[in-house]
C-alpha cells in the first residue's frame, strides 16, 4: 500500500460488537492521555530516567493485542506503554511504576523502558532496539507445546539489526507460532526510514517466505482483521507472521527530540488521520453511537487520569535494599 497519509481504506469492522468497538476507543484514549501524563510529569520533574511516546500509533498495539488470548504472550518496546496498556496492565500501578513508586508494577524498579507484567501476559518491554524480537520468539519455542502465540512489536529500525534476520529465520526452520509487528513509523529516532533502509520492509520477512502484509496502522479496523488472521493462522501451526503497520508517532523520538528534522507538513497531514479520530469516526459510522457517547468515554478517561496522577504522586518510593556483599 502506499505510504500517503491521505489514504482512508474503508474496511469492515472485524467482529465487535457496539460495546466491544467502544471499549477498543476507550482503551486508545486510555494509552493517549497516559502518554500526555507521562510527558507532563517528566517535564515537571517527576519521572526519573527518559521516556518515549507511543502518542500516535495507539491503533497498533489496540488492534493486535484485541486478538490475543490468555495464553498468548506479548514483548514490546522501549515505547511500550502502550503495548502494556492494550494487553491490560493495571494503568495506575504502570504510572507509580514511571514515577519509580513502590506500588508500580514493578516495585518501581524498571521505570519508562522495561516493564515486566507477566501476569498480564507481557513478557517484557526492552530497551535494547529490537530486543522484543529475540524474546518472542524464544517465548514461541514454549508457546508452540501449549497453543499460545507470541507477539513481538518492533520499531522499523530494528529490522536492520541482525538478529531480525536470525530471529525470523530461526523461527521459520522451526515453524513457530509468533507474529512479527513492525510499528513502521518512519524515522529510526531522527533518521528517516529510507536514508538508512533498502527495498521493503515486508519483502524481508517475504523472502524468508513468511505470510507477510503492509496495512495502515492508523486504522484500527485495519489493524484487527491483519492481526486476527495472523494470529490465527500461527495458531493453527501456519508458522510466523509478519505484519508492517505505516503508522507515525505524533511527537519527537524521546524527552530531548522536539522533531525539527520533520518535512514541512508532514506532521499536519498525519494528525488529520490521527487513529483516535478515525476510530471515533468509525465507531459512529458502523455502530448505534453519537458523538455523546465518545464523549462520554473521554470524559471517564480523564477523569481516571486525573486520579491516577493524585494516587500516585502519593505513593510511597521503594524502600532502598541491603547493599550486596562481594567475596573476592
Amino acid at each position: 500500500m502506499s505510504r500517503s497519509a491521505t489514504d482512508t481504506p474503508a474496511v469492515p469492522a472485524f467482529g465487535l460488537d457496539r460495546e466491544q468497538a467502544l471499549a477498543l476507543y476507550r482503551r486508545m484514549r486510555l494509552i493517549r492521555r497516559f502518554e500526555e501524563t507521562v510527558q507532563l510529569l517528566f517535564q515537571r520533574g517527576e519521572v526519573p530516567g527518559t521516556t518515549h511516546l507511543y502518542t500516535g500509533e495507539e491503533a497498533v498495539a489496540t488492534g493486535v493485542s484485541s486478538t490475543l488470548g490468555p495464553e498468548d504472550r506479548v514483548a514490546g518496546t522501549y515505547r511500550g506503554h502502550g503495548h502494556a496498556l492494550s494487553v491490560g496492565v493495571d494503568p495506575q500501578a504502570l504510572l507509580d511504576e514511571m514515577l519509580g513508586r513502590a506500588t508500580g508494577v514493578c516495585k518501581g524498579r524498571a521505570g519508562s523502558m522495561n516493564v515486566i507484567d507477566l501476569s498480564h501476559r507481557l513478557i517484557g518491554c526492552f530497551g535494547i532496539v529490537g530486543g522484543s524480537i529475540a524474546a518472542a520468539t524464544g517465548a514461541a519455542i514454549a508457546l508452540k507445546r501449549t497453543g499460545g502465540v507470541a507477539v513481538a512489536f518492533f520499531g522499523e529500525g530494528a529490522t536492520n539489526q541482525g538478529y531480525f534476520h536470525e530471529c525470523l529465520n530461526f523461527a521459520k526452520v522451526l515453524n513457530l507460532p509468533v507474529l512479527y509487528v513492525c510499528e513502521n513509523n518512519l524515522y529510526g529516532e531522527f533518521t528517516p526510514m529510507e536514508l538508512v533502509t533498502a527495498g521493503e520492509i515486508r519483502q524481508r520477512a517475504e523472502t524468508l517466505q513468511l505470510s507477510a502484509e503492509t496495512i495502515d496502522g492508523n486504522d484500527l479496523w485495519t489493524v484487527r482483521k491483519a492481526a486476527g488472521a495472523a494470529v490465527a493462522r500461527a495458531r493453527a501451526g501456519e508458522g510466523p507472521q509478519f505484519i508492517e503497520a505505516l503508522t507515525y508517532r505524533h511527537v519527537g523520538h524521546s524527552r530531548s527530540d522536539p522533531g525539527a528534522y520533520r518535512k514541512p507538513g508532514e506532521l499536519d497531514a498525519w494528525m488529520k488521520r490521527d487513529p483516535l479520530k478515525l476510530t471515533r469516526a468509525g465507531i459512529i459510522e458502523r455502530y448505534d453511537a453519537d458523538d455523546a457517547a465518545v464523549d462520554e468515554i473521554d470524559e471517564s478517561v480523564e477523569q481516571q487520569i486525573q486520579e491516577m496522577i493524585a494516587s500516585g504522586l502519593a505513593a510511597p518510593f521503594p524502600t532502598p535494599g541491603p547493599v550486596p556483599e562481594f567475596k573476592s
